[in-house]
């Protein structure tokens, strides 16, 4: 049985259907992101697993039990806000020890939880510090801390690295998931950002307007989209048009692949920047624009098959300048064949 299920999960505001019918199942111990644009139901079904919000149907069972009836702070959940939503008159400790003296427990237990929570996110030291005199950094730890100690069920999270620059933000990450991992706690990330989501999760529950998109392992998401959409909003993607003959080639410009499924008639392959390649024959491309990104250029280009983005790896060897012509490859293995009739 699922640690937590969620089924035919469904909230409108008025006459805005904020999510619908959404199917989902997580195991003990998973890390699982809900990934998508604004406005496409991550919070709302957030939210209406913490009990902020009430489910309009559908349910919500936690190890088989329904969460519906139960109030939010009988739910024994540990909720991370993108504010973090500190106590700034309470010290460290006294924040992390919070919710734990909320539940009657013993001072001698209470305080050892406090410090091995403190330890576990690294703030060994600062139990007598206050929230205002700590970095964004310090105080994300303080909330995560304070969510753990109560040893919960299950863990939101809610952006809770938003507010962090890209550096620290990267650095947390790290830090966030090795410490989901040493406890193991059933985690569900809200996030916006797909980098965050690939380098935390488990899996992503890719959304869209209220809808789940597609659900998967990161890299398996990003490597076959199941719609122009996941393949857009996934990282950058070429969606190139082409046509099958229906017997398994298509065209594509002056590239032709062996791709099973293609059917017959007009066809759209999502294929990954980093999978074409320059090539002595293939798609004719002329390169539009070259910009450096340390590791790598990004290249943009016009093809018959449409606009085209490739990485060039910055190995030393000569790049394409604007303005010259190419052709560019790539692995019928690295195509992800789109849904008929789908554009981006």
């Amino acid at each position: 049985m699922s640690h937590l299920v969620l089924d035919g999960l469904t909230k409108r505001f008025g006459s805005f259907t904020a999510v619908e019918a959404m199917d989902l199942s997580v195991e003990r111990g998973e890390f699982v992101s809900l990934l998508g644009p604004s406005g496409c139901g991550k919070t709302t079904t957030l939210q209406m697993i913490a009990g902020f919000v009430p489910v309009d149907s559908g349910t919500i069972r936690l190890d088989g039990s329904d969460l519906g009836p139960v109030a939010p702070n009988r739910r024994g959940l540990g909720i991370v806000f993108q504010s973090y939503a500190l106590f700034p008159h309470m010290t460290v400790a006294e924040n992390i020890a919070f919710g734990l003296e909320m539940r009657d427990v013993p001072r001698a237990e209470r305080d050892a939880r406090t410090r091995a929570a403190m330890e576990l996110v690294g703030l060994k030291g600062f139990a007598d510090r206050y929230p205002r005199r700590m970095s964004g950094g310090q105080q994300q730890r303080v909330a995560l801390a304070r969510a753990l100690v109560i040893r919960p069920a299950l863990l939101l999270l809610d952006e809770p690295l938003s507010n962090l620059d890209a550096k620290l933000r990267e650095e947390m990450q790290g830090e966030l998931r090795q410490i989901q991992r040493s406890v193991g706690t059933t985690t569900i990330l809200v996030t916006h950002d797909q980098h965050e989501a690939m380098a935390l999760s488990d899996r992503i529950v890719l959304m869209n307007q209220g809808r789940i998109e597609q659900i998967g392992a990161p890299d398996a998401v990003y490597d076959r989209p199941a719609s122009a959409f996941v393949a857009s909003f996934l990282g950058k993607t070429n969606v190139l048009r082409g046509t099958a003959d229906g017997r398994g080639a298509v065209a594509i410009g002056d590239l032709v692949l062996a791709l099973a499924g293609a059917g017959s008639g007009p066809v759209q392959l999502a294929v990954r920047p980093e999978r074409l390649v320059l090539a002595e024959q293939g798609l004719g491309a002329r390169i539009t624009s070259r910009v450096f990104q340390g590791t790598h250029w990004l290249l943009g280009a016009e093809s018959a098959a449409g606009p085209v983005m490739l990485m060039r790896a910055n190995d030393g060897l000569p790049v394409p300048k604007e303005g010259e012509a190419v052709h560019l490859r790539f692995a019928p293995a690295d195509a992800a064949l789109l849904p008929g009739g789908v554009s981006a």
